[in-house]
């Protein structure tokens, strides 16, 4: 998306007779002071947080779920733009000219289309597995093999995403170049910008109606869709599922809820982004609306688009108390017998009947408390294990390992 251009720049130059006598310099404007401070704190935080995400996927086994491998996506999307755009793009409001050349231009602006269509593709195909997960949560227990098809099922869908996130990129990389504007009679400056001029004013409109429709408006439209479904089901739902616990319904609402907090976060970034850009592209006298209120929009919408990379990891944080765990474990070394399955355990299931069974053998240092269709077990009375057997001996630990 187009968010390195400086706008200001590209309204004088398509307005020259009024260049030199608008013209505000960088030294006096608030934002050249106050968005490179915003920016280090994203890259930061975004390189912490997401790399975080990365490693639990990677290191713990347990945790690649077919929910935890569309988050992984998301964080991989996340870190591409905080790599290779945040270092650069902060640079937009410090420095007139753009100072890093064609290639880096080229990336720049390539790396966040990748990244916003990575992520708002991958929120689609979350959500609707979501609501497949709480309309029908027994179907992949009934049927023989479903864990390995529904993998490979998640690992073509985030490829299939990659490719396309790719492909709607490649005209940004393409097309995108080191645009001269004189700012002064005598001075010259560079930025970097992605529609050429030779393709003709129609090229940028079409291109940023393509992106809000492809990127934003489509993508929610499928996502509000899936979820309004999955709440008429829910308040259809009077009771459980048969042979469904009611730690497996909360565990499932719970992880909807977390998909949903994630969606939100997306609308809210990229909405003022996209107001602003359709604004700009198709009001003709923009140049005479231009005002305060337009201004801010703009500086906000481009803060929001690189926040949006590093907030999910902080909304995880918040909402599953699984990843919180594992959040301390690697970035503070600490909890660690918290989220570490015991290595005595043993499980069988001597029978299959219409409700979850389960029988334990544990050494005789540990303690076991039943309830309904679950067991407890406390080890040392320190750290504690869930397991859940299902009708078909598939066993699950915790929420995050029983949730889809």
């Amino acid at each position: 998306m187009n968010w390195t251009t400086n706008f200001e720049l590209d309204d004088y130059n398509k307005s020259n007779e009024t260049l030199i006598d608008n013209y505000v310099s960088y030294e006096v404007r608030p934002e050249t002071y106050i968005v490179p401070i915003l920016f280090f704190i994203i890259f930061v935080i975004g390189t912490l947080g997401n790399g975080t995400l990365i490693r639990i996927f990677v290191n713990h086994k347990n945790m690649r779920t077919v929910p935890n491998t569309y988050i992984f996506s998301l964080a991989l999307g996340d870190l591409l733009v905080i790599l290779t755009s945040v270092p650069f793009t902060s640079t937009v409001f410090t420095v007139e000219s753009w100072p890093f050349g064609l290639l880096i231009c080229k990336i720049s602006e390539s790396a966040k289309d990748v990244s916003v269509g990575v992520s708002v593709f991958t929120l689609t195909a979350l959500s609707a597995n979501r609501f497949f997960a709480i309309v029908n949560p027994l179907k992949k227990f009934n049927a023989s093999g479903y864990r390995k098809r529904a993998t490979a099922y998640t690992v073509v869908t985030i490829a299939i995403i990659w490719f396309l996130s790719i492909l709607l990129a490649t005209p940004a990389a393409m097309f995108s170049f080191l645009k001269e504007i004189q700012i002064t009679k005598d001075r010259t400056i560079q930025v970097c910008y992605p529609f050429p001029e030779e393709l003709g004013s129609w090229y940028p409109k079409t291109v940023v109606m393509t992106r809000f429709i492809a990127y934003y408006a489509l993508p929610l439209f499928v996502i509000a869709f899936f979820y309004i479904l999955m709440a008429r089901h829910l308040v259809l739902s009077t009771h459980n599922l048969p042979g469904e616990s009611g730690r497996q319904a909360r565990a499932r609402k719970k992880v909807a809820k977390m998909v949903s907090a994630f969606v939100f976060i997306f609308a809210v970034c990229f909405l003022p982004h996209h107001i602003y850009m359709l604004w700009f592209h198709n009001n003709p006298n923009f140049n005479r609306d231009y005002n305060a209120f337009w201004h801010a929009l703009k500086i906000i919408g481009f803060s929001l688009c690189y926040i949006n990379s590093c907030i999910n990891p902080i909304a995880l944080f918040c909402v599953s108390g699984t990843f919180r765990k594992y959040f301390y474990r690697h970035l503070f070394c600490c909890c660690k017998t918290s989220v570490s399955r015991s290595p005595s355990l043993s499980l069988k299931t001597p029978r299959r009947t219409g409700t979850f069974t389960t029988s334990v053998s544990r050494r005789s240092e540990n303690k076991t408390l039943i309830y309904n269709g679950q067991n407890k077990f406390k080890h040392n009375a320190s750290s504690e294990v869930t397991v859940t057997t299902f009708m078909n001996g598939t066993k699950c630990t915790d929420d995050i390992r029983c949730m889809n």
